[in-house]
């Protein structure tokens, strides 16, 4: 990736992890007027953002987040010892003479804290192969599915207008982005060939659309009275559920009110 286009994933993930802090501290500083502004102004920033990956650096279908956040039990360099044993030639493996089972040798096993289960090779095939699927380049988009991105890209700006035409309690805006988002999930659907992070981020929009059930209007007139029931049925009448779904109860109104807990 060139640096302009680094820099853009570096704004682009700064704005997800402030959303929701930027939109809590509007509210309570400037009211409801501070917060829809606040909100609207981060969804454009991230709209512009996206269809700048899209249309000029050819970016692909976009993940959320935009950078991979960093594994560092797998990204964990070899112990010092078992570098200094490899280069000097010491064989850090036996293999059985009956099974044929490759286990690490005695002399070279690492510290407690690098200690890792599996063979050397087996850890050095898996590195290889997870920076492979790091490096592999975007699938190219053609019309269709650039089409489809951009749908998705601008989805949260058209739900926005339809608040402030339709409101907030109108069912307008609500199936406006359901069509958008299954729209967009349709016309990507032809596309083969792709790799593991795109196909991962595309079940992850898939399963997302469950977040319409509880999205207001539909939450408000039919999926909270269900879900609160339920919730209060398991904490009843299953040990120990209650532990979780209680403060669930207790959190799920203030997350629905939030909106990029919700619709972001």
């Amino acid at each position: 990736q060139s640096l302009p286009q680094q820099k853009l994933l570096t704004w682009l993930s700064v704005l997800e992890c402030v959303e929701v802090f930027a939109e809590m501290g509007t509210a309570r500083v400037w009211g409801e007027m501070g917060r829809w502004t606040i909100i609207v102004l981060i969804q454009l920033a991230k709209a512009i953002l996206r269809l700048l990956l899209l249309l000029w650096y050819k970016a692909g279908i976009q993940t959320s987040p935009p950078i991979v956040p960093l594994n560092r039990e797998q990204q964990q360099p070899l112990h010092p010892q078992d570098m200094e044993d490899s280069s000097s030639g010491k064989d850090q493996t036996y293999v059985g003479r009956r099974s044929s089972r490759v286990v690490r040798s005695l002399q070279n096993t690492p510290s407690l804290q690098s200690r890792h289960w599996g063979s050397p090779q087996q850890r050095e095939e898996s590195q290889n192969r997870r920076a492979e699927e790091m490096n592999q380049p975007p699938t190219p988009l053609g019309l269709q599915e650039t089409i489809a991105e951009s749908i998705y890209i601008t989805r949260p700006l058209l739900h926005l207008l339809s608040l402030g035409v339709w409101g907030q309690r109108s069912w307008k805006p609500w199936l406006l982005s359901a069509v958008l988002d299954i729209s967009s999930l349709s016309l990507l659907s032809d596309l083969k060939d792709l790799n593991r992070r795109e196909r991962a981020e595309l079940r992850r929009r898939t399963i997302l659309l469950l977040y319409y059930l509880l999205r207001s209007p539909f939450y408000d007139r039919y999926s909270e009275g269900r879900i609160l029931l339920l919730l209060r049925l398991l904490a009843d009448y299953v040990p120990g559920v209650g532990f979780v779904t209680r403060p669930l109860m207790d959190y799920l109104p203030a997350w629905q009110k939030i909106y990029f807990y919700n619709w972001g």
